[in-house]
């Protein structure tokens, strides 16, 4: 897949997990260094957004979505920004945590990262959806890395991966 920012192009260095496919467990840090476990099947509906860059842009559309995500009780969702490294400053944005790919398990993984300059090593701005039983339920990769995330369509697939769970294995 082909990646534009203005004039340069870049691609993923790898196919990104399909929807339907289980998703893999990898463990990010924080910004102090603490690892977090995310992707697998954990009972909670997890959202977790790369860039390969933080700007102004994706600040405010970062706190509008996170305005619009179910908070607490049965359908609370988990969001995470994640980075490929620490050079990233991170953004102060509640609600969503920011985590930082030190073993490059999620970019290698989930197939994000990017290939070719202006940045190339960094994730792609993608968000990808896991449901309760920890399947990718939905994904949105960017293909200009300044467009905005389809919020409208995010937000009915996550209120279908957590109305169709049912707990019991194969729904």
């Amino acid at each position: 897949m082909q990646v534009h920012l203005n004039t340069s192009t870049m691609r993923l260095e790898d196919l990104p997990m399909d929807v339907g496919y289980a998703s893999e467990k990898v463990t990010l840090t924080d910004s102090e260094g603490k690892g977090h476990i995310i992707g697998g099947q954990n009972g909670k509906t997890q959202l977790i957004i790369t860039a390969p860059f933080i700007d102004d842009a994706l600040i405010d559309e970062l706190k509008e979505l996170s305005d619009q995500l179910p908070k607490g009780g049965d359908y609370e969702v988990t969001t995470a920004l994640v980075v490929a490294n620490d050079t990233h400053t991170p953004p102060q944005l509640e609600g969503i945590d920011f985590l930082i790919d030190t073993q490059e398990e999620y970019g290698d993984f989930y197939g994000v990262r990017l290939v070719g300059e202006p940045y190339g090593g960094e994730l792609t701005k993608a968000a990808i959806l896991i449901s309760k039983d920890g399947a990718i339920f939905y994904d949105d990769f960017a293909e200009e890395l300044t467009d905005r995330f389809n919020t409208d369509t995010l937000l009915r697939k996550i209120m279908a991966a957590q109305t169709c769970y049912t707990g019991k294995g194969c729904h």
